[in-house]
């Protein structure tokens, strides 16, 4: 396994931009990566902001999960979220997308975004072609919906009911929940008793549960991918030069 990678310039350069979609998709994981990293960051909670902010001003972008689908335009905070990663995009800010966030990235690249035949819900094992940037995992899933690969994007890993990461130039698209914990998903399942119950899932805690050394082993896994991820958006350069570019809406 390589290095952990760093931000050049450490604190001096711009934070990491975190958007959180509501109370109960935090950052989880990412948040304790970037702080044993010596990364700063902000998050902020997308359902509280008017406008998006400038993705200019952040090293990269990482957008998490939601309750909403990037369908639901109706939605004042998914409209915003999708010009913010589509000015991202066009003024190649990196940007991690985590499940509703790669939703979201493929949906700007020109991807599609459906309702999944076979939900994902628990732990998941995944098919990648670049175990050194996406492991394997089990990792935790619990989306209803997937997305497909967006056109000129790079296919990294997949299961047999949905694609689960690719890439385009800096930008990472996931399917799956690398920053999630067994706490945060669990109180997914919680909240979604009904849903479960139409499935035929009686108890929706028991596709979480993982013992310890499980939960310590999707940690390493995740921080892995996170350093992967910055590495390779490291070694993509300065991005400034992009940096007035038009909004893309």
């Amino acid at each position: 396994m390589s290095s952990p990678a760093q931000i050049p310039g450490g604190s001096k350069v711009r934070p990491v931009l975190i958007r959180q979609h509501d109370d109960t998709t935090p950052p989880g994981l990412l948040v304790d990566w970037l702080r044993e990293r010596g990364i700063p960051f902000e998050v902020q909670h997308s359902w509280n902001e008017t406008e998006a902010p400038d993705p200019a001003n952040y090293s990269f972008v990482a957008s998490l999960g939601a309750p909403y689908s990037p369908r639901d335009t109706h939605e004042p905070a998914v409209v915003e979220e999708l010009k913010l990663i589509g000015n991202a995009v066009e003024r190649e800010v990196p940007v991690l997308g985590l499940c509703f966030g790669g939703e979201v990235l493929s949906a700007v690249l020109g991807g599609r975004v459906e309702q999944a035949p076979t939900p994902e819900l628990g732990w998941r094992e995944i098919e990648t072609d670049d175990p050194a940037m996406i492991p394997a995992g089990p990792w935790l899933e619990w989306h209803y919906e997937r997305f497909t690969t967006p056109p000129g994007a790079v296919e990294l890993a997949r299961t047999p009911d949905a694609v689960q990461a690719f890439r385009f130039g800096p930008h990472l698209g996931l399917q799956f929940h690398p920053e999630s914990t067994v706490e945060i998903v669990s109180r997914w399942a919680s909240m979604d008793t009904e849903r479960l119950a139409a499935l035929g899932i009686e108890d929706g805690a028991a596709l979480i549960s993982a013992p310890p050394e499980r939960r310590e082993t999707a940690r390493k896994a995740a921080f892995h991918l996170f350093d992967a991820f910055l590495a390779d958006a490291v070694e993509d350069g300065p991005r400034e030069s992009a940096g007035h570019a038009g909004r893309k809406e």
